[in-house]
């Protein structure tokens, strides 16, 4: 039995949330109810200004996997944080959400912790600020040989395909993990990642991976066309097993050939934030436990169901107790 069941890698991100009205939006210059990147000096500022701030750990992958650890799996984290107030707060928060932090703060780092600033006003908008930092230079010599070949999945971030040495993390983290055994996914994130990297994504899903999940839009961002089933005949012919979630139309799976469709029940969300890491979370979690492809895409639409059913990118409620209302376990 290996260590880790799941291991992912991606931005290790803290997301630093306070209440504030719309004057202060503009006092600040923060351009409401949309999502900014922004540099050290601005983040700087910003999160100085924040008040009665709470924090807790983000980034996308590190969602998915405070959701598989949440339902029992041994799970991993590769990241970088600055060992900094808040690189330091995100490697024990992971921790204490039952996910090894693998790598530890880097003193001296080139760069602060990354972080996503949120005001959110009365009206309940969220207003983001985002500050890539330290996490946007993990590569290759971040990614542990040995928790690699321990590891019987892993799961790698789109979002950080927008530098060489993220790629080459990408590739020794797969390559040593799939020659011990295991098996690689990527989830695609951003399509306007795609538009900047297209070639070098579809190198990556046809020669180092073993599954690749995307919502509708990433996977027609592949191939620049507007058929969305040719499309996935496309991917399906290079990679194994992909996974193309369709909001409100459920989801579709393609493995060795075999299609699956499944529903999912249509609700208005409270906050769609994350609902597409714990759809991964509830897909991978099947995954890993050896459930069919209809069950694990049962599972992730169950996982991304309660995530949308509140505020926050994380689950509140016990998901495998929902698996089992829903006879999924």
């Amino acid at each position: 039995m290996k260590k880790y069941q799941v291991v992912g890698i991606g931005n290790a991100v803290v997301d630093v949330i306070t209440q504030c009205d719309d004057s202060f939006l503009e006092q600040m210059g923060i351009g409401k109810g949309i999502m900014q990147l922004i540099e050290t000096e601005r983040a700087q500022l910003l999160y100085a200004s924040m008040k009665d701030r709470v924090q807790a750990p983000g980034g996308s992958v590190a969602n998915t996997l405070a959701g598989l650890g949440s339902l029992g799996l041994r799970t991993g984290f590769i990241g970088r944080v600055h060992d900094d107030a808040l690189g330091r707060f995100y490697a024990q928060a992971m921790t204490d959400d039952g996910t090894d932090f693998v790598n530890a703060p880097v003193p001296g780092g080139e760069l602060p912790t990354s972080r996503s600033m949120i005001f959110v006003t009365p009206d309940g908008e969220r207003s983001m600020n985002t500050y890539l930092g330290i996490s946007a230079e993990l590569g290759p010599d971040d990614v542990p040989e040995d928790v690699a070949s321990d590891a019987e999945i892993v799961f790698l971030e789109g979002y950080l395909f927008d530098k060489d040495k993220g790629k080459e993390a990408f590739i020794r983290l797969a390559r040593t993990c799939r020659a011990a055994g295991g098996k690689a996914g990527i989830s695609i994130s951003d399509p306007f990642c795609v538009e900047r990297h297209r070639d070098d994504f579809l190198n990556l899903i046809e020669n180092e991976m073993d599954f690749v999940i995307g919502n509708e839009a990433e996977i027609r961002s592949l191939f620049q066309n507007n058929d969305l089933d040719a499309d996935l005949a496309r991917v399906s012919a290079i990679c194994p097993l992909v996974v193309c979630t369709r909001s409100g139309d459920g989801v579709t799976i393609i493995r060795d050939g075999a299609r699956t469709d499944v529903p999912v029940d249509r609700v208005v969300p409270v906050d769609a934030t994350g609902a597409g890491d714990q759809f991964a979370a509830g897909f991978l979690y099947g995954l890993a436990t050896g459930a069919d492809m209809a069950t694990a895409g049962r599972m992730g639409c169950v996982a991304a169901g309660e995530v949308i059913s509140h505020m926050g990118a994380r689950p509140e409620a016990n998901l495998l107790q929902l698996f089992r209302r829903s006879n999924l376990t």
